[in-house]
């Protein structure tokens, strides 16, 4: 009987908690924070794309064309973490009207450029070596998590600046934060260049710099609930 009574008592108290919690006078706002960032490395997808009647041929053809974009991207000093194949793919491609079979070997690989000043350098090399398509160029901070963490502080003390505007024209005070949730998402820009633009090895962009970076935007979304008090 005792011990009944006791749990009695108990979830009567924590009802009585959760009311209490529900009925508290709060406001709720959204806060931004927004950091603008220099990029200090690139991310790019490339591939070789080979096509042929016979499947070996074909193959061959590209991974031979692969092997030299392999060892040029050692000879220019990137690390061999800062590569990956993401990609392998050999298709019969059949041409009914024509009665015959055409083969397309492609393989792709993604770079990290950590050094911005070889960009060029490195895309004519890429070239030469047998890419025909790049794509997904995406500019990155190695920093990063540095720049979220100070766009996260930037939306919080937006949130409790509007927060405040609210409440002093309520001729109330603002209390404790009470919930806060993330509803943040990092994007990069990725502009995207045709193949032909990217042919250096005529010369045709002598030394004009071909890469614009621009900015990133780093932002940090959040909804705050502060307490009120009078």
């Amino acid at each position: 009987m005792k011990k009944n009574l006791v749990i009695a008592l108990t979830f009567f108290m924590a009802l009585s908690q959760i009311h209490a919690q529900e009925t508290r006078a709060m406001v709720t706002v959204n806060g931004e924070g927004k950091i603008k960032v220099i990029p200090d490395q690139v991310s790019i997808s490339v591939s070789v794309e080979s096509k042929g009647v016979k499947a070996a041929d074909v193959k061959k053809e590209n991974d031979t064309k692969v092997d030299g974009v392999l060892k040029f991207l050692k000879k220019m000093g990137i690390p061999a973490a800062d590569f990956q194949t993401t990609r392998v793919s050999l298709n019969d491609q059949y041409d009914y009207e024509k009665k015959k079979h055409n083969y397309v070997a492609v393989q792709s690989i993604s770079i990290l450029i950590k050094e911005l000043d070889k960009y060029d350098q490195i895309m004519e090399g890429l070239v030469d070596s047998g890419i025909n398509n790049i794509g997904n160029i995406e500019f990155q901070s190695s920093q990063i998590e540095i720049h979220k963490t100070k766009a996260r502080i930037e939306a919080i003390k937006n949130a409790k600046s509007i927060a405040q505007d609210y409440v002093s024209a309520l001729g109330q005070k603002m209390g404790a934060a009470y919930t806060i949730i993330d509803n943040s998402q990092i994007s990069y820009p990725q502009p995207r260049y045709e193949m032909m633009a990217m042919k250096m090895a005529d010369n045709a962009f002598g030394g004009n710099e071909t890469l614009a970076e621009g900015e990133i935007d780093v932002t940090a979304n959040v909804m705050v609930s502060f307490l009120l008090t009078d």
